[in-house]
């Protein structure tokens, strides 16, 4: 018979329980999350600051660093806190509210990179309008409804989820409150969350992902039939290089964690997999856009010797 008392709280497993390795991956997980936190900020600052980056690509690439920025915090400092006690508890709005934040920040992202490639198609394919297309005023609403489609379908799932009937035991097998295991921990039916999160957050993480596949089709195309030089053509694709590796790196494991989901799924392989899009990414975000951007490199210079001049 199941103890149907009401969970107020949840302790969170963590990725292991092991002492050593605890003290090991929180020096591992701090370093990354610092150099998170100074190379997003770095990218933002740049963009801000340097009068030559005030572009639609620029301005998207500093939404992006904002928010691997906040979506590290989300889950990291946690995570942190976790290698360093012997049981971490998380409060049950502290739990609800940690799962809006995540998903709320991610799946904006995943819009945001779609609208980056939308970007570079209008840049590519139609250079001479671009200007015109890609207004300010676009470029901000773009944004705007970027920031709100991952509130709101956040909003569902933090809604839904907090519904749930849920009894001892409290032990999340993860190391933030995500969706599935919590549902794990579920006394009530959780058909409906699964049917949305599979239904809901594929088409979110999908739209955006087969856009950017078809933005990429047609630059392809339109490199390959419509520009003769080469030089041109190399040009354009290391514009493009930098966004296809992110949209690389954040995509795949994303649709593999959400796109067949259920309640039973291995706590191990959700776990590593979160570790990729929500530590890993951000992390190599600022890196992949400095080190193939000649432009941020540069600008880094620049604000760089102005600051050893002073």
């Amino acid at each position: 018979m199941e103890n149907q008392t009401e969970v107020h709280e949840f302790i969170l497993l963590g990725l292991t329980s092991d002492r050593r390795q605890q003290h090991i991956l929180f020096v591992c997980f701090l370093l990354l999350y610092i150099t998170c936190l100074l190379g997003n900020g770095a990218i933002l600052t740049v963009v801000i600051a340097e009068p030559r980056l005030q572009t639609p690509m620029y301005f998207f690439l500093g939404n992006l660093s904002c928010l691997d920025i906040c979506y590290s915090t989300v889950t990291v400092p946690k995570l942190l806190i976790g290698f360093l006690i012997q049981h971490q508890t998380i409060s049950f709005m502290g739990c609800m509210t940690q799962l809006h934040f995540f998903h709320f920040l991610g799946s904006s992202e995943a819009v945001l990179l779609g609208v980056m490639a939308y970007d570079r198609y209008v840049a590519i394919g139609n250079p001479l309008r671009y200007s015109v297309i890609m207004s300010k005023w676009t470029c901000l609403m773009l944004a705007g409804a970027t920031w709100m489609a991952g509130f709101f379908h956040a909003l569902m799932h933090t809604i839904m989820t907090s519904r749930v009937w849920f009894c001892s035991p409290n032990i999340v097998q993860h190391f933030f409150c995500d969706i599935k295991p919590l549902l794990r921990l579920a006394c009530s039916s959780t058909a409906l969350n699964l049917t949305l999160l599979n239904v809901v957050t594929g088409t979110i993480a999908l739209s955006p992902f087969f856009l950017t596949l078809l933005s990429y089709l047609y630059i392809i195309s339109f490199l390959f039939f419509k520009v003769q030089s080469w030089q041109s053509r190399w040009k354009a694709f290391s514009t493009c290089a930098s966004h296809l590796t992110v949209v690389t790196l954040f995509y795949i494991p994303v649709l593999s964690n959400y796109m067949v989901a259920t309640a039973n799924a291995s706590s191990e392989r959700d776990m590593i997999i979160s570790l990729l899009y929500s530590v890993v990414t951000p992390v190599l975000n600022p890196l992949i856009y400095t080190l193939r951007n000649q432009e941020v490199k540069s600008a880094v210079r620049k604000i760089l010797n102005r600051k050893l001049q002073r």
